[in-house]
């Protein structure tokens, strides 16, 4: 993976974690030209959660676990067929949109608090997508 930018913060502690995963996808929409065809990627994610406190295995947050919720849900897939896109098609800028959430959901049930500041989404060599939503929406 490339190295990316983050945001900059106050917190004690920034992780990035990058992975990929193989999904298939469309857009239903003659507007979308090619991409209105099923086709699949391998996209790659870099996510940056941050934070001041660490839990009591010293971990901010297990990169592992968000690694299988994202994968688990969308390896090797058709995004179009996932309940998270009924109403709104799974292009790269809604699929990070959406990573974002999943992994806001997922960490808000851990104790020492860390924060999800962006998910950057990479679906081919030359294009990526950067989720920062702004502060007050964290």
């Amino acid at each position: 993976m490339m190295n990316y930018n983050t945001p900059m913060h106050d917190y004690t502690f920034e992780l990035n974690k990058d992975f990929n995963f193989s999904a298939a996808h469309y857009i239903p929409d003659e507007r979308a030209g090619k991409c209105s065809n099923v086709h699949g990627h391998t996209y790659h994610v870099n996510i940056t959660i941050a934070g001041n406190e660490l839990d009591d295995l010293g971990f901010l947050v297990n990169f592992g676990e968000l690694k299988s919720l994202i994968s688990g849900a969308f390896d090797h897939t058709l995004l179009n067929d996932h309940e998270r896109f009924r109403d709104v098609p799974p292009t790269s800028e809604t699929v990070a949109k959406t990573i974002y959430e999943m992994v806001t959901e997922y960490i808000s049930g851990l104790n020492n608090n860390p924060v999800c500041l962006q998910v950057i989404l990479r679906e081919t060599p030359t294009s990526y997508v950067v989720y920062r939503p702004k502060k007050e929406m964290r």
